[in-house]
């Protein structure tokens, strides 16, 4: 599996506003209403996305589109999606509300949950939410996760590491399980899990497989760097950060699509490796 380093796939994100104008409003969304209001509805849907995503403008569209056709669920999910990508989680959560609750294509339910556990991190809510989506799809998948991982990850937000590692763990040997191939992010952690749980010989091992399948991967580099660290293995930790320094420079990092607006739990930051790097060297300078 190849990975684009962070700097490269930030540059992607410029295509979204494109990328959304080609999605076809889902007329399960929709309460029927005359042709000249669903044409006049469209009409604004489109205009927003001629004007900054950002942009008052583009919300003062949608306000429009919505007075028209106030149960759109799409609609709705359109105002709060750029909101939560400022960081206006308080100010984009009621609008995300109002798709959920005008939804009629069990679709906005799981996103919802997904934006409650990556973006507003509300993890005891955004479980509440999974759960119920799991009463309507089954363990379906959101932004290319399934539930029972999002659950896990609320779980280890939550420092309930045996919860964590259940549901990680059971989507993990069902990928095995089904493909023979286990996603990085779930290898990644688990080991966060087991490190947390100060099991270090399992930690390792997780991040190894972490690193098989995204060998560039910093964040993997400085938890198993820790891991050494607290077998007393300083040499092999501190050359193993210094690695992790020198990727995360070039821009390789968690490699998920939102990471670009929103940190993953345990993503690794400059600030973190530098502090943990200059504690290494000072002990090894102590020593000699």
């Amino acid at each position: 599996m190849r990975f684009l380093p962070a700097v490269i796939l930030g540059s992607l994100c410029f295509c979204f506003q494109c990328c959304a104008q080609n999605r076809k409003i889902n007329h399960k969304d929709e309460v029927r209403i005359s042709k000249n209001d669903s044409v006049r509805s469209i009409s604004y849907l489109n205009k927003s996305f001629t004007v900054p995503l950002f942009s008052q403008a583009h919300q003062l569209y949608l306000d429009s589109a919505l007075s028209i056709n106030p149960r759109h669920a799409y609609l709705w999910q359109q105002k709060a999606m750029p909101l939560f990508k400022q960081k206006k989680y308080e100010l984009g959560m009621p609008y995300l509300d109002s798709a959920v609750k005008y939804d009629r294509s069990n679709h906005w339910l799981e996103y919802r949950a997904f934006m409650k556990c990556i973006f507003q991190k509300s993890y005891r809510e955004a479980i509440k939410d999974f759960n119920s989506a799991q009463k309507q799809n089954g363990n379906s998948y959101v932004m290319d996760h399934s539930y029972v991982f999002y659950k896990g990850l609320c779980y280890l937000q939550l420092n309930k590491f045996d919860s964590a590692e259940y549901f990680i763990g059971n989507e993990i040997n069902k990928e095995l399980k089904e493909r023979n191939s286990v996603h990085y992010l779930h290898w990644f952690y688990l080991g966060i899990i087991q490190f947390e749980k100060e099991d270090y010989t399992k930690a390792l091992e997780s991040f190894d497989n972490c690193l098989s399948e995204y060998s560039q991967l910093p964040d993997a580099m400085y938890y198993k760097a820790l891991c050494l660290f607290r077998q007393k293995q300083n040499k092999a930790a501190l050359e193993l950060a210094l690695k992790a320094k020198e990727n995360l420079k070039i821009g390789y990092t968690i490699n998920e699509d939102n990471a670009i607006y929103e940190s993953y739990p345990y993503q690794l930051n400059k600030f973190m490796l530098e502090v943990f790097i200059e504690g290494l060297n000072k002990k090894s300078n102590r020593l000699n």
